[in-house]
């Protein structure tokens, strides 16, 4: 067996937790908490990404607390238990709204209008710090051109966006109104033709 193999540090290094196993279990739960308020309290535009600052800030949240989670140690053993907490608390609170789905609504906050009818809700936006050229984005991403085509844009508590386009689209409606006239027209031509007799 190789020598690096047989060290009892190693396995010391990898096993043996370097603080006790209840602040190992408190750590996570206290950031855990931490960063649900704070993320309710900054607003969905930190989970919708919009731009490359919330990504930024977000990547560099989880860098941030990590040191808050595991404190001084980097034993295999105490990244487990400290992720292990952090799962076990997610899915109690999970559990916990579920069954308590007033308490889910107030803690998760509103869906946020953005535009109704074709029409922007600047208030909207600015209670989100949102600006049009972002909103634009993320219409452009589900295949609209223009706030005109969308009967209904919702920011969900999530982070996302709930878009429902007007239906019948816009372009179907004007080809529809085109064949309306055509046919319109084509009558009238032949009514005429037939007013006039044969040539």
């Amino acid at each position: 067996m190789p020598e690096w193999l047989a060290s009892p540090k190693m396995w010391g290094d990898i096993f043996v937790v370097g603080a006790p196993i209840a602040e190992k279990i408190l750590r996570p739960a206290l950031v855990y908490v931490f960063l649900v308020v704070a993320l309710r309290v900054f607003g969905k535009r930190e989970l919708a990404q919009l731009n490359p600052f919330d990504l930024v800030v977000l990547l560099s949240l989880s860098n941030t607390v990590q040191n808050a989670i595991i404190g001084n140690d980097n034993s295999l053993s105490g990244g487990l238990i400290g992720a292990f907490s952090l799962l076990a608390l997610n899915y109690l609170v999970v559990r916990f709204l579920f069954r308590h789905r007033r308490l889910d609504e107030i803690l998760e906050g509103a869906p946020t209008v953005m535009i109704d009818h074709g029409c922007v809700n600047q208030g909207a936006l600015a209670k989100e710090l949102l600006t049009t050229a972002e909103l634009m984005t993320v219409l452009h991403r589900q295949g609209f051109e223009t706030v005109e085509e969308v009967e209904r844009c919702v920011l969900e508590p999530g982070g996302t966006f709930d878009i429902k386009g007007i239906s019948p689209p816009l372009e179907k409606l004007n080809h529809e109104e085109i064949m309306r006239a055509l046919k319109d027209l084509s009558t009238r031509l032949d009514a005429l033709t037939q007013a006039r007799g044969p040539a």
